[in-house]
């Protein structure tokens, strides 16, 4: 007779313990009743009936997924592989069960196509230049279409590009054109400079002529500093010597 009422009490003892369901902060359990969903339920502790009530955990964390390289064809017929990362997290864990079979496959596919359909729409340079925009628009169309499953995509990044050879010499010698082109642009308005100060110079010499005496004087000090053995002949400017030419009314 004892037996029998030991073994009852072991059988209530754990479905007591069986029923009892511990929810962590982050977790939340949406609970059935008779398949038919009743409530959302945690964190902490809550009874599930066993039989008569199912619960299904749901993590309300922040997913990092990674999409795998898709074959990408850009607007000018670049071929290139893009892989990226997204992160999203459930917002609604009522929707993320009963919406959508298996809500994290249901993202990463949807992120593949979606990547896909953006970044072909762009030139490869704008893929290259303007990650931060793309990211976004994609981060955008995401948001929308996993809103439906409870589901809030907080970020998109892609994370390389790859080119074939080809492409990537191709690319470089781009570079080093516009690196050409850029020196000999600044090399142009670097003598465009130096002839308008010339040109202001030779107008400043011209109204005073003594400044081109000096000047001359000045380039023979330079020209006879000690150390320079070469003989070099300089015509001597008649504007020197006519001083001397010219009688001196004070003499008289």
């Amino acid at each position: 007779m004892l037996i029998p009422i030991l073994v009852a009490i072991g059988i209530i003892v754990l479905i007591i313990l069986s029923s009892i369901k511990v929810l962590k902060e982050y977790e939340r359990g949406v609970v059935f009743l008779l398949g038919k969903f009743q409530a959302v339920k945690g964190p902490g502790m809550i009874i599930v009936i066993p039989i008569i009530q199912v619960m299904t955990r749901v993590d309300l964390r922040v997913i990092v997924m990674d999409v795998p390289p898709q074959d990408i064809i850009s607007r000018d017929n670049v071929s290139a592989k893009v892989n990226a990362v997204i992160y999203f997290r459930i917002v609604d864990p009522e929707r993320a069960i009963i919406q959508v079979a298996d809500p994290f496959n249901a993202t990463s596919q949807l992120a593949q196509t979606t990547l896909r359909s953006v970044l072909g729409q762009h030139e490869l340079d704008q893929m290259l230049a303007e990650r931060d925009k793309l990211n976004t628009a994609i981060q955008t169309i995401l948001d929308e279409q996993t809103d439906a499953w409870g589901i809030k995509v907080t970020n998109v990044e892609t994370k390389q590009i790859e080119l074939d050879e080809n492409m990537v010499r191709a690319i470089a010698r781009q570079a080093e054109a516009e690196r050409t082109r850029r020196a000999k642009v600044i090399n142009a308005e670097g003598e465009l400079q130096a002839s308008e100060k010339l040109t202001q110079a030779a107008n400043r010499l011209a109204t005073q002529p003594q400044a081109i005496q000096l000047r001359y004087l000045q380039t023979l000090t330079e020209v006879a500093a000690p150390g320079k053995s070469n003989t070099i002949l300089f015509p001597l400017p008649i504007d020197l010597i006519r001083p001397l030419l010219e009688p001196n009314p004070k003499a008289e």
